[in-house]
C-alpha cells in the first residue's frame, strides 16, 4: 500500500552502559507507526558490523558490513555491505569515482523497483524510487539538523510511499554515508591509493 506520508522526525536514543549499550534513532510516523534504527547492533561475530531498522508498519531491514576494516569503524560502511528487507536481498552498486553527488549515488534494486540514494551534505540524504508504468515514483528526504542533544533527522516524502520506501531510506541513518559526499569520496580515494602503494612496496 502506498500513501501520503506526513513529515516526522527521528531523535537519538540510547540505553544501557558499556557492553550492554544500545543506541540509534527513533521516531513515529502518523501513517507507519514508531520506527527504530539501532546502530550498530551489539557485535556478536568478529569482523561484522550490523545496523537494523524495525517498526510497526514498515518491513524489518538490516544493513551488514563484513571484513577486517570493521574492527576500526563504528557504523557499517558502503564497502563489502549486504542490505536486506526481511529475508530479501537488495542489490547495491555505485560509481566510486563519480565527480558529482548524482554520479556517486548508490543504486539499489528491490522487488522490481529501482532506487538511487544520494547525499545532500554530510548529514542529509535523499532516496528516490524511479517511476515506472504503474507508479510515478517517490522521494524520501532526510535532513540532519541541530547539534548535541538537539540533533534530529527530519523526514519528508514527495509522492506516495510504501513501507519499504521509508524503511530503505531510514536504514541509512545507521550507515556511514561519507563516501557519497565529495569530501568523503576524496578521502576514500586517497586511502585506496595509500593502501595500494603500501601493498606494492611491502
Amino acid at each position: 500500500m502506498h500513501t501520503t506520508v506526513t513529515p516526522f522526525s527521528l531523535h537519538p536514543w540510547q540505553e544501557g552502559k558499556k557492553y550492554e549499550r544500545r543506541a540509534g534513532w527513533r521516531g513515529a510516523s502518523a501513517e507507519f507507526g514508531e520506527i527504530t534504527v539501532e546502530a550498530p547492533l551489539r557485535q556478536t561475530v568478529p569482523e561484522v558490523v550490523v545496523s537494523e531498522l524495525r517498526g510497526g508498519a514498515v518491513p524489518p531491514v538490516s544493513y551488514e558490513a563484513r571484513g577486517i576494516h570493521t574492527d576500526t569503524i563504528r557504523l557499517p560502511t558502503l564497502n563489502r555491505a549486504t542490505l536486506r528487507v526481511g529475508d530479501a536481498l537488495v542489490s547495491m552498486n555505485r560509481n566510486r569515482f563519480g565527480a558529482t553527488a548524482g554520479q556517486r549515488g548508490l543504486h539499489l534494486r528491490y522487488g522490481g523497483d529501482r532506487y538511487r540514494l544520494r547525499a545532500l551534505d554530510r548529514r542529509s540524504w535523499v532516496l528516490a524510487r524511479e517511476a515506472d508504468a504503474e507508479d510515478p515514483g517517490v522521494s524520501v528526504t532526510v535532513r540532519g539538523t541541530g547539534r548535541g542533544k538537539r540533533r534530529r533527522l527530519d523526514v519528508g516524502v514527495a509522492g506516495r510511499a510504501g513501507g519499504a520506501d521509508l524503511a530503505l531510506a531510514l536504514i541509512f541513518a545507521g550507515v556511514d554515508r561519507a563516501a557519497l559526499t565529495r569530501g568523503g569520496a576524496v578521502r576514500a580515494g586517497l586511502s585506496r591509493v595509500t593502501r595500494l602503494w603500501a601493498e606494492a612496496n611491502s
